[in-house]
């Protein structure tokens, strides 16, 4: 059995299809989205597209997928930081009830037994927490109680947008990468599992993904096809970022 895992496409309807292709060439047998499908500049096309894939598909819900519920229940969501919150309301209000039942049914985690792989978690950013933060360079010894009592022997993650593939004692864990967001390489970044691990990246029209996503009304649209399509941010930048904010 050979699955991709694809996860923080963040309504990038452009590089969700260049990635579609390319697992369409792979042959896989199924799909894990690994969370944060939302926010983003498409989400309607985005999660139909995905809905409609004649392929075995299984989700898990990342921070951007709890935010937008607790928007479409009334409640402002407090993990987000003020400035993002418009693109949040904004992405609430494109969802139909349907949408909110599909989203709701999403699990935090999902575990396959993959052959050459054994038993693989996935979650969004850690087994305990959507939202928590750890790259390649988070010390071993501050992600030991975060991966406590996992007894699987592969873990993949998300959620930062940067890929990797290490070990905290004896789990292997890997980061899918950002299909929508990378950071530093532009292309759309996910996994191609079993028989091992495949980091993969795949090339699509930038200039074209620009011009689409300019034109829908996201709040931030010229902003997302600026600096998370044409001009991502760099690789060390973000692990900058992150170091400040990563479990302690």
């Amino acid at each position: 059995m050979r699955i991709a895992a694809i996860y923080d496409i963040h309504a990038n309807l452009p590089a969700l299809e260049a990635v579609i292709a390319e697992i369409r060439q792979q042959e896989v047998d199924g799909v894990v989205v690994g969370g944060d499908v939302l926010p983003g500049p498409m989400p309607l096309e985005t999660l139909e597209r995905l809905q409609d894939l004649d392929l075995p598909v299984r989700f898990i819900y990342g921070n951007g997928e709890v935010a937008v519920l607790e928007q479409l229940a009334g409640r402002d969501p407090t993990a987000v930081p003020e400035p993002y919150r418009p693109i949040i309301r904004w992405t609430a209000e494109q969802l139909h009830p349907e949408h909110k039942r599909f989203l709701e049914a999403w699990p935090k985690t999902l575990c396959l037994d993959l052959p050459g792989l054994g038993e693989v978690l996935f979650c969004h950013a850690t087994p305990r927490n959507e939202n928590e933060c750890f790259t390649r360079l988070t010390p071993e010894s501050q992600l030991l109680p975060v991966f406590a009592g996992v007894r699987a022997a592969l873990v993949v993650c998300g959620h930062t947008h940067m890929q990797f593939d290490r070990q905290v004692a004896r789990i292997r864990v890997v980061n899918a990468g950002s299909v929508g967001m990378p950071f530093g390489n532009p292309h759309a970044h996910w996994l191609l599992l079993a028989p091992d691990v495949e980091l993969r990246r795949t090339p699509y029209d930038l200039p074209q993904a620009a011009e689409r996503i300019r034109v829908t009304p996201y709040p931030q649209a010229e902003h997302f096809a600026a600096h998370s399509v044409l001009d991502p941010p760099s690789e060390q930048a973000m692990l900058e970022v992150f170091s400040r904010v990563a479990v302690k």
